[in-house]
């Protein structure tokens, strides 16, 4: 049995890792590079049949592709919403709301009587709660849109507003009385509601009222967009068909969201900024999932919010923003040594989903190759070439 001394040792470790260093670290340094030769390093990945390759296109982040994209965003055909504007209109009657019917001089023909105090529902956050409270006293609205009133007998109040309502009872009653004074209200808005879900504070059904009941009306209905709330990811259904509503590009378009009138049945629903996520990795400080503000999040927010690029093993040049574009995958690419590179990355915006992934530099590769392979071994040659100090 030969034991190795110390020296040989020394020897044996130097003669093994200089050729790697003479070498270059290219063969050994796993990662993201990118060559001016042949572009990215595609990985092949194979799928479930095995016959699958993953090429993405590869793209440079320069001010022509910045100016390009920010072009591009603002001609994206935005989704047709006019069909969701409108100007308000008055309340009308439906099936199932409740009426309260006072004839001045004439109580025994109204209902003011046998109306329960604190029954009604009026304006404001008590309208919510009409659909789930039974009805006060009053005159319900049958599934025909027809309420029975002495001597006036049955009258259609469906589809007509309360003025309407008032003028048409009033007439039928001149018949009997003398210049009949009526009055006539809507004393529990139970036919009409909207269901508002998502980050609002508090989520369920808002009845219509006399208020007109806007997209922002029904949202402070609900209490209010939560700090978890996307603004920028209000989807009102209607009708089966979704429409996605940003609120804060809306304004900046001049469009007042105020306009967004909403109907019965109409179902809004405030996503969470935890559904639009951009992932950080790689050579950063802190490697995060970053939610976007309000749908807004740029490559320089990323990459600061993350901690900046790591100074020990980060490379500035190889800094990458992966994007899934329908059926292929494109990498864009930036240098973050090149001049005004602070530039493009604070005008270069991301999208959800984004992957930034910032590449190690050769040299930490090769050391965590080494470190894999030779455990200890880099350390004991350093120790070989460091001259001894305590002789």
């Amino acid at each position: 049995m030969h034991f190795c001394s110390k020296a040989s040792l020394k020897k044996w470790s130097v003669g093994v890792l200089l050729p790697w260093i003479a070498a270059g670290c290219t063969s050994v340094s796993p990662g993201m590079h990118y060559s001016q030769s042949s572009g990215l390093n595609s990985a092949s990945t194979d799928s479930a049949s095995g016959d699958e390759n993953v090429n993405p296109v590869l793209r440079q982040i320069t001010p022509h592709l910045v100016k390009a994209e920010r072009e591009l965003r603002e001609k994206q055909a935005t989704q047709d919403i006019s069909k969701l504007l409108a100007k308000p209109k008055p309340y009308t009657i439906d099936n199932g709301d409740v009426l309260s019917i006072v004839v001045w001089d004439h109580p025994e023909l109204s209902n003011s009587a046998t109306i329960s105090t604190g029954g009604g529902v009026g304006t404001g956050s008590d309208a919510s709660t009409a659909a789930t409270t039974a009805p006060p006293a009053g005159f319900m609205v049958d599934h025909e849109g027809m309420i029975q009133f002495p001597y006036a007998g049955p009258l259609k109040v469906a589809g007509l507003t309360q003025d309407q309502a008032r003028n048409l009872l009033a007439s039928k009653l001149s018949r009997y009385l003398k210049q009949p004074r009526v009055t006539l209200r809507v004393q529990a808005y139970r036919s009409k509601r909207v269901y508002v879900d998502g980050e609002v504070k508090n989520p369920g059904l808002q009845a219509i009222n006399d208020i007109p009941m806007t997209l922002v009306e029904a949202i402070n209905r609900a209490g209010g967009v939560l700090p978890t709330g996307d603004q920028s990811q209000v989807v009102v259904n209607r009708d089966g068909t979704n429409y996605y509503i940003n609120l804060p590009q809306l304004v900046q378009r001049g469009v007042n969201p105020g306009s967004i009138m909403l109907t019965n049945g109409d179902v809004v629903r405030v996503r969470s900024r935890d559904e639009s996520k951009v992932f950080v990795s790689g050579e950063v400080v802190s490697p995060r999932a970053l939610p976007m503000h309000n749908g807004r999040l740029t490559l320089n927010e990323a990459l600061g919010e993350s901690g900046g690029i790591n100074p020990t093993s980060g490379d500035g040049s190889q800094i990458y923003v992966v994007r899934k574009s329908g059926a292929e995958q494109v990498v864009y690419q930036l240098d973050g040594r090149s001049p005004g590179a602070l530039a493009m990355a604070e005008g270069f915006e991301l999208n959800p989903k984004d992957v930034v992934f910032v590449a190690a530099t050769p040299l930490a590769n090769w050391h965590r190759a080494i470190s894999l392979l030779l455990p200890g071994a880099l350390s004991s040659a350093v120790g070989a070439v460091t001259p001894a100090t305590n002789k």
